[in-house]
């Protein structure tokens, strides 16, 4: 018998009605009974469906006892449609350790099983198998981080949705011009007049740095404000986080005032609030963008001022 179809055989063995008992497996029966109550009563709810994570406190849980779980849960649920992954943390980096879907149908559970394949790619054993509403692999180094609760988490959300129309926007979605609205009220957004006047301020208790995030066949045909920083838009978090080992020298304190500006003011926007999750709460973004700043006439060379506090800027200015 193959190793997979030993793990099949080990959780299908489990028999739910068997009564606990003062025995080690009476024990085990009820630590996976209120495992499966508190999963049940934590779960949350997706198109109808109750999903949820759980791991055992025990590094040495098998999968015997991840299938009493299963059975337990599907006896709490009350055939109401669920989807649940029950996982064992490893002890160490190269222990791999059992994880098991269970769910009302052989879909949802090959579902989240083949989604839980690709978030860990190259950790998930081969030879994984489905059998009666149960999809058996293991993973290595499972819950080593909060990744791997994450991921699963995604996993059950995305494989517990009812199939809908590809052509409808599914429950939850925003259009592009939703989400744009929603970040710019965030921001406090400046005129080209108003950022070049903040540049050349000496009364500003803060630094501030004008980034340019256009790509760069469009700095080559439109040309560029000389002063700017230019980082391109897939490196902008990397280099302006503090807290970033790629961190350019600029990116020293969270109180500097970063301006960014792509060609037009669109995609500056969305930029200049992932800035703000990182905590650089004063970045924003130019209203219209390059192109605003050639049509109002603004000079194309800038050389920001020392603020007027103690706030000292990079030497990078």
């Amino acid at each position: 018998m193959s190793a997979s179809g030993h793990r099949t055989a080990s959780i299908a063995s489990v028999d739910p009605a068997s009564p606990p008992s003062r025995t080690l497996h009476g024990v085990r029966q009820r630590t996976a009974d209120s495992m499966a109550v508190r999963a049940v009563q934590q779960a949350e709810d997706v198109d109808g469906a109750k999903i949820g994570v759980v791991f055992t406190l025990s590094r040495s849980a098998d999968e015997q006892f991840l299938g009493l779980v299963a059975s337990a849960i599907r006896r709490v649920s009350f055939r109401q449609r669920f989807l649940f992954a029950i996982g064992c943390p490893s002890a160490s980096p190269a222990e791999r350790s059992p994880l098991v879907f269970c769910g009302t149908t052989d879909e949802l559970v090959q579902r989240a099983g083949v989604l839980s394949s690709a978030k860990f790619l190259g950790r998930v054993t081969e030879g994984s198998s489905a059998v009666s509403q149960l999809w058996i692999c293991s993973v290595r180094n499972l819950a080593a981080t909060a990744y791997d609760e994450l991921a699963l988490w995604d996993c059950l959300r995305k494989a517990a949705r009812v199939p809908a129309d590809p052509l409808a926007p599914p429950p939850g979605a925003r259009s592009v011009q939703q989400l744009l609205s929603h970040a710019r009220a965030r921001l406090e957004r400046l005129t080209p007049q108003q950022a070049y006047e903040d540049l050349l301020s000496t009364n500003r208790p803060y630094a501030i740095i004008l980034v340019d995030i256009r790509p760069a066949r469009q700095r080559m045909q439109d040309g560029g404000i000389h002063g700017a920083i230019v980082v391109e838009r897939g490196l902008l978090e990397w280099h302006l986080d503090p807290q970033s080992p790629q961190r350019l020298a600029v990116a020293n304190r969270y109180d500097t005032r970063i301006v960014i500006f792509d060609h037009e003011g669109d995609a500056s926007s969305f930029a200049a609030v992932s800035l703000h999750d990182l905590g650089l709460l004063r970045a924003t973004d130019l209203i219209g963008g390059y192109a605003a700043w050639r049509e109002a006439g603004l000079p194309m060379e800038v050389t920001p001022t020392a603020p007027a506090e103690s706030v000292r800027p990079s030497e990078e200015y």
